[in-house]
């Protein structure tokens, strides 16, 4: 199967937000709004007005339709000295019939590319420890950096894209943006999450 990456465009932002809604839904999940309603199509939407990083938003096409999305956003790692900018991804979302079919991969092979051609130093995010290793990603304890809180878990995870980048992080903890903030953020989610229903 063919996969072309691309950045994403204005008229792909509705198909976007449907693809991200049905890759993070099941069916006990659903609930027309109610509690149990997917959060990632609404952090997609509120990324691109906010945090997200446009020539980071990328869609995959395969059998000549979208098939999958990741976007980019800014954070840091605040030490005692500094603030160091930091790239963050996602949500990654793949249709639920093209997954395991590599597109995925292609999105996250691509988002790595462009982000190093844009000079970004480093890449920290929260994601599944048994899928991302395969991209180089590894703990982020390895570089001596913890989450928000001082802690440090298997799915907090980090490339450097600058040999050393993250050496002067060490000691530091991740910033990144409210908008992953699912208790915070959860009221306005099922708010637009009623467009979808």
């Amino acid at each position: 199967m063919d996969i072309f990456v691309r950045l994403e465009e204005q008229k792909d932002y509705r198909t976007v937000e449907e693809i991200t809604r049905l890759a993070f839904s099941n069916p006990g999940r659903i609930q027309r709004g109610g509690i149990g309603c997917p959060f990632e199509h609404w952090m997609v939407h509120e990324l691109r007005l906010r945090d997200g990083i446009r020539e980071l938003s990328l869609v995959a096409e395969a059998g000549h339709q979208l098939a999958g999305h990741i976007i980019g956003s800014n954070a840091v790692v605040k030490t005692r000295e500094k603030v160091i900018p930091v790239l963050n991804f996602g949500p990654l979302s793949v249709l639920p019939e093209y997954q395991r079919k590599g597109v995925g991969k292609a999105l996250v092979k691509a988002l790595i590319g462009r982000a190093k051609d844009l000079g970004y130093g480093a890449i920290l995010f929260f994601g599944r420890p048994e899928y991302y290793p395969q991209f180089g990603f590894q703990e982020a304890s390895v570089f001596g950096v913890t989450d928000s809180q001082g802690q440090n878990c298997s799915a907090f995870m980090g490339m450097e894209l600058v040999p050393g980048y993250l050496s002067q992080a060490a000691g530091g903890r991740f910033s990144e943006s409210d908008i992953y903030d699912d208790a915070l953020n959860r009221e306005q989610a099922k708010a637009y999450d009623r467009n979808f229903n």
